[in-house]
């Protein structure tokens, strides 16, 4: 991420955090989301650091003009900075739609992000039927709505929904992932995976979250994910930090010390 865009995602978190924002907030930004994803033109537009900003203000009046107050502030704020690239304020505007749908909703939506996650993960069959490039997007749409229908609560399916509409590259896995993160940061958390071969003891987990949270300085939320793989020990990656403290991994560092 470029400075110019952190510097334009930070001023819009601002108007952001100054609102005040319900579902629809979010899941107008996020269409907007969309919008700029289909046309390379319009992100080109708001990105355009030779366009003054009263101008592109007046385009997203133009393009967005049904939107809310709430979601029009937020993106008044991003065609009024500058980007680093036109990729990075979709980015962004997708970034700042998650954190309007997590501010409106109660502190479980990253558990069942992480749920959809692992559901996806286990069943070849539904990850395929939903990343295929050849089912069309009502379809996945349509799949994910009998999916989670009174099993999520609608903020989860409004994300959902979207990143299956919108996958930029990723896969559902990823983009969910990526989705659990941002809603925890906006709720002031941090979420910790732990891979282990068998379910761990909560006592142990306990223990575990306690030692991240002085670690981090922040309230760290664990999700489990069972994988025989690991062998043994725990493997627990916190953003980009990665603990690997599991058999598997001192079994391929032991053949690397041997191959050297």
């Amino acid at each position: 991420m470029g400075s110019a865009t952190r510097e334009a995602l930070a001023a819009a978190r601002e108007v952001l955090d100054g609102q005040n924002v319900d579902a629809s907030t979010g899941e107008q930004l996020l269409q907007a989301g969309r919008v700029l994803g289909g046309s390379a033109q319009l992100r080109s537009a708001l990105a355009d650091p030779s366009a003054g900003a009263a101008e592109k203000r007046a385009l997203v009046a133009a393009v967005f003009a049904g939107f809310g107050a709430t979601a029009r502030a937020v993106l008044d704020s991003v065609a009024s900075t500058r980007w680093s690239t036109p990729e990075e304020l979709l980015g962004g505007v997708e970034e700042l739609g998650l954190r309007a749908i997590a501010a409106s909703a109660d502190d479980g939506l990253e558990r069942e992000l992480f749920t959809v996650a692992s559901a996806v993960a286990s069943d070849p069959t539904l990850e395929l039927a939903i990343g295929s490039k050849l089912s069309g997007v009502d379809q996945k749409v349509g799949l994910v709505d009998r999916l989670l229908t009174g099993k999520a609560q609608p903020q989860t399916i409004a994300i959902v929904r979207h990143l299956v509409q919108q996958p930029r590259g990723r896969s559902l896995r990823e983009s969910l992932r990526y989705a659990s993160t941002v809603v925890a940061d906006q709720g002031g958390r941090l979420v910790a995976t732990v891979t282990s071969a068998t379910p761990v003891a909560p006592a142990q987990l306990d223990r575990l979250e306690q030692s991240l949270t002085a670690r981090y300085g922040r309230h760290v939320r664990l999700n489990q994910v069972i994988d025989p793989r690991v062998l043994g020990g725990l493997r627990v990656q916190v953003g980009n930090d990665v603990i690997d403290g599991s058999i598997a991994a001192k079994l391929n560092d032991l053949r690397l010390q041997l191959a050297g």
